[in-house]
């Protein structure tokens, strides 16, 4: 089984993958959160450095970019081609209120013409490999098999399937259903994604699509950092492994030339996930959310690993 880090806004970052994979092993690639392109193919040097072998080094790493012309994504392609990476990955999956609208992310999915169009053009003219990460649908997971009509057309690299419609968000339940009566019809290598939060879920999602090779985690990895060793067949998480790996992020950050303020804001990004290990926390929480200083940051931490509150065993239900 591969098994895939999504790429997560905010959170995965070079820096963060590069803590992660040197902690705990067994990621088979980081998809880097995607890149947006003016319609000119233009992208901020920030995110570019994200980007760079050298903040990726030992790392299998695969660029994803939102956009909605082929023109803007052929000309970040050649930018990523000449950076040595050879795949890129299409965003068809972000279900953003800020971005559908747009025709970007899972809005692509409203117009099957013009997704039909931009492949076509994508396909002509794209030295790279081509890989799409998608959702099932705007409104409903029954719209999937017009869609996977559109992309058995070309031949991707690699299909990631969220099996959500852009309409349940992050917090419908995946329609494991439909993904499994889809997966014989995928012509491209198929990805499974979402809410695989712990090896239940994995297991679940094993059973109902049997021959699936391929896997991606997100959230669920942010708040376990060891759940692709779990699902490997590897220990839990222990209480002490996370707060070193927390300890290693901080210094990163720090390390990097961030400042507190911007520090913080990293780690509590993380915090959001992390917090699901520690069921009933609501008060240290909050603890950690109204620290403005690294000093108060460390106590809050510091109380909630005393509070006998860690759970191994406890997944992200958020």
């Amino acid at each position: 089984m591969e098994l895939d880090f999504a790429p997560m806004e905010g959170v995965t970052s070079c820096l963060y993958r590069r803590v992660h994979a040197g902690s705990f092993p067994g990621v088979s690639r980081y998809f880097a959160p995607f890149l947006a392109p003016d319609g000119s193919g233009r992208f901020k040097a920030s995110a570019l450095r994200e980007l760079l072998p050298e903040n990726n080094r030992d790392i299998a790493l695969v660029p994803q970019v939102l956009c909605n012309t082929a023109a803007a994504f052929l000309a970040v392609s050649r930018e990523l081609g000449a950076m040595g990476y050879g795949e890129v990955n299409l965003n068809a999956g972000c279900p953003s209120a800020t971005v559908v609208p747009k025709h970007k992310g899972a809005g692509m999915l409203s117009d099957l013409e013009s997704l039909d169009r931009f492949l076509e053009e994508v396909f002509s003219h794209c030295a790279l490999k081509v890989s799409v990460k998608t959702r099932m649908g705007i409104s409903s997971t029954a719209e999937f098999p017009a869609i996977l009509e559109i992309y058995n057309r070309y031949p991707l690299s690699e299909l990631i399937v969220h099996a959500r419609d852009r309409a349940g968000m992050y917090k419908s339940k995946p329609d494991l259903e439909a993904f499994a009566a889809s997966f014989p019809h995928c012509r491209a290598a198929v990805s499974y994604n979402g809410n695989v939060v712990g090896p239940g879920e994995y297991k679940k999602v094993m059973s109902t699509t049997p021959g699936l090779s391929r896997m991606m985690l997100g959230r669920g990895a942010v708040t376990d950092p060891a759940l692709f060793r779990r699902i490997a067949g590897g220990g839990a998480l222990e209480k002490d492994e996370l707060r070193d790996f927390l300890s290693r992020l901080e210094a990163a950050y720090l390390a990097s030339g961030l400042g507190e303020h911007f520090t913080l804001a990293r780690l509590k990004e993380v915090w959001y996930y992390v917090i699901w290990k520690f069921p009933g926390a609501e008060r240290e929480q909050k603890a950690i959310n109204k620290s403005r200083t690294l000093a108060d940051y460390h106590s809050a931490v510091s109380a909630l690993f005393a509070s006998g509150r860690y759970d191994a065993e406890a997944v992200f239900r958020g």
